[in-house]
């Protein structure tokens, strides 16, 4: 099974929700920070779009800040999910849809967002990914992307080990697992962006890139549209 059947079929909507529920306190504690670190990049008057929502644990927290949020996944499961406990913020749409065939007009957003390493998660073309995003983003808009940082990976080990114990994921592959790459027995494979493998991504793109790492567990690729 790959990652995508995972996050669409077998690891959504309640069972991704418990995935964050059983976090250890090293992993809940980047959580928070890259939700922090995202808030402070976006402004009242924001409308805002968070590639792979979810259950909808991030966009709950953008709905409080920008003007507009709107949230895309392809787990019809989890945007179930999301609806329910967004049902309350107004100022939220929620919609089924693939990251690399947005149906939304060109520079539409103020904010794209894409984090908790989910430029990696999505294992769609990578570089088509960052075009898209960078489509649907006015000029002097920001997009955010996010992958771990190597100094997180023994939390993110014995979080996905605790997923594994709960039956969320696949058996931990220990021998394949190690270099930031966390390999399950049925077929999930976690892996990461680094800096230069970014940077290699969008040297033809000729964007304005800044690289930062927060907390000490996510590196953060931020994008200004020009």
């Amino acid at each position: 099974m790959n990652n995508q059947s995972y996050y669409s079929e077998k690891l959504s909507a309640e069972k991704l929700k418990k995935c964050y529920q059983i976090a250890p306190p090293g992993i809940k504690k980047y959580l928070n920070e890259e939700i922090k670190h995202v808030l402070g990049k976006i402004k009242s008057s924001d409308r805002v779009l968070e590639l792979g929502c979810g259950y909808g644990r991030v966009l709950q927290k953008i709905c409080r800040k920008a003007k507009i949020a709107i949230g895309i996944d392809i787990s019809k499961p989890s945007l179930e999910l999301a609806k329910k406990l967004l049902k309350r913020n107004l100022n939220c749409q929620l919609f089924q849809m693939n990251a690399i065939h947005l149906k939304f007009p060109n520079y539409y957003f103020d904010r794209v967002i894409c984090i908790q390493n989910g430029i990696s998660a999505f294992k769609e073309n990578k570089k088509e990914l960052i075009k898209e995003a960078v489509r649907v983003t006015r000029k002097g808009g920001l997009l955010l992307f996010s992958s771990y940082s190597k100094k997180i990976w023994k939390n993110r080990l014995k979080w996905f080990l605790l997923q594994s114990r709960a039956g969320l994921i696949g058996e931990i592959d220990i021998n394949a697992t190690g270099n930031g790459i966390i390999i399950t027995k049925d077929g999930f494979r976690a892996t990461t962006i680094s800096p230069v493998e970014f940077s290699s991504l969008t040297s033809e793109l000729n964007l304005d890139i800044n690289i930062e790492e927060v907390d000490n567990s996510s590196i953060f690729y931020e994008i200004l549209v020009s």
